[in-house]
């Protein structure tokens, strides 16, 4: 249920560029329950962190649950085990990421990027090509 709520997060890449998509992103994540809305919200927020820092990697997935399940505490997802995909790779990726109260907004957001996650494992991570 989380990877095809994630597709639906990630279906609004295609509009970072305009104005509006925020105003349509806030719309879909208001459709999700609240710890929904978190997890995409927070993987929405890693992608756009680790382009606007890393220049070198073109991201078109990352999951809080990539390698492990995240953890949460209130308005908070701690994602030891995350993961993210670039240039049909997939990276280890943690974080972790506060939330406001109705999640709709990230308040505090910090990442590490691990290594490339060799592609014997994706099957058993769940990840996908």
């Amino acid at each position: 249920m989380q990877r095809l709520l994630l597709t639906l997060g990630l279906a609004f890449l295609a509009f970072a560029a305009s104005a509006s998509a925020e105003t349509q992103m806030e719309r879909s994540l208001r459709m999700l329950s609240p710890s929904e809305r978190l997890v995409q919200l927070c993987d929405y927020t890693a992608m756009q962190r680790i382009r606007h820092d890393h220049r070198e990697f073109h991201l078109d997935r990352a999951v809080a649950d990539g390698r492990s399940n995240p953890t949460f505490h209130k308005n908070t997802v701690i994602a030891k085990g995350g993961a993210f995909r670039s240039g049909g790779k997939w990276y280890a990726l943690s974080f972790r990421c506060t939330a406001s109260p109705d999640n709709m907004k990230v308040l505090k957001f910090s990442y590490k990027i691990g290594a490339e996650i060799p592609e014997d494992k994706w099957a058993a991570y769940g990840l996908w090509q």
